[in-house]
């Protein structure tokens, strides 16, 4: 696994996490102690109700640029610690993101919105030999968005997928809706990390504007790769119900989706190292540096090989 690619996941049982020459030190009762390089440390899930760490803990998870997902008692995300100086021109890309005009915003909406309903299709296509028309949809996005295509795709989208015309994304449902948002907690977390270290605040959006969302930067930049973690939970759903158990086999699978490769003009890396590509990419834009690019970039595909 690359460096700075692990997501470790504390939501089963006991475990006391503290630190040690820049080794996360993890001890469980009745198992050897295990340590974990801080700077391979990406995203660290805290949801098991017996898990401790020290403060040494926290501090040197954010020195190193990794980001905390605190999760209630049904793995449902509460809460989110980011690092505050993971580049060296934060300051001043974060003053120019303020200040982007809003033509610029909604064009990069629009990027993101096509790409987004565009890698839906693609995952339809994979598992269902149809995309549900949602490459004609994509091509009718325009800036901003503003006759909300996405809906209209993601109506259609939600139904081919799990092929159940009464499934609603809801986010307290008991159904495979549980899997969604662990897997999302997961992708958010990377997704708000990699903007962090491209010196963007994640909470200053293109389109995501809730007063009482700190994250609205990263749910914008997180939308094409959503369709990954969906795959995912159509996998477990159809080898084990839709009211599989969140244990540690389907959070495996879900973290799993980090670390699958994906291969554009073919050059094959993690999705952890696209998010970061794409992150830099929506950097360069927001700012306006002139760098020549015109598009945010994602991977071609959004389908592992």
């Amino acid at each position: 696994m690359p460096a700075a690619d692990r997501v470790l996941d504390f939501s089963l049982g006991q475990a006391h996490l503290s630190m040690r020459y820049e080794q996360l030190v993890v001890r469980r009762d009745g198992l050897p102690e295990t340590t974990v390089p801080m700077a391979e440390t990406a995203v660290v899930i805290m949801a098991s109700r017996e898990v401790t760490c020290t403060l040494s803990v926290l501090d040197g998870l954010m020195r190193h640029g990794a980001a905390i997902v605190v999760c209630n008692a049904t793995m449902l995300p509460t809460g989110m610690m980011l690092p505050i100086a993971a580049h060296t021109l934060q300051t001043q890309r974060i003053i120019a993101q303020t200040l982007a005009p809003l033509p610029l915003r909604k064009r990069l909406w629009q990027q993101i919105v096509k790409r987004k309903i565009l890698a839906q299709a693609e995952m339809l296509q994979t598992l269902h030999e149809d995309d549900g028309d949602l490459v004609v949809l994509a091509e009718r996005v325009r800036s901003g968005d503003p006759t909300n295509v996405e809906s209209t795709a993601a109506q259609r989208y939600w139904q081919c997928l799990f092929r159940d015309p009464d499934f609603r994304r809801r986010r307290d449902a008991e159904d495979q809706n549980r899997l969604l948002n662990y897997g999302y907690a997961v992708l958010r977390a990377a997704v708000a990390r990699a903007l962090c270290a491209a010196g963007l605040h994640p909470s200053v959006g293109l389109h995501h504007h809730g007063r009482n969302n700190a994250y609205c930067l990263a749910d914008d930049l997180m939308e094409p790769y959503r369709p990954m973690i969906d795959g995912e939970v159509f996998a477990i759903v159809a080898e084990r119900g839709k009211d599989a158990p969140m244990d540690g086999s389907t959070k495996a699978a879900l973290v799993g989706v980090m670390h699958r490769r994906l291969v554009h003009r073919g050059e094959k890396r993690t999705v952890m190292e696209w998010i970061s590509r794409s992150a830099a990419s929506l950097a360069r834009l927001v700012c306006r540096e002139e760098t020549g690019e015109k598009s945010v970039f994602f991977p071609k595909t959004m389908v592992p090989p």
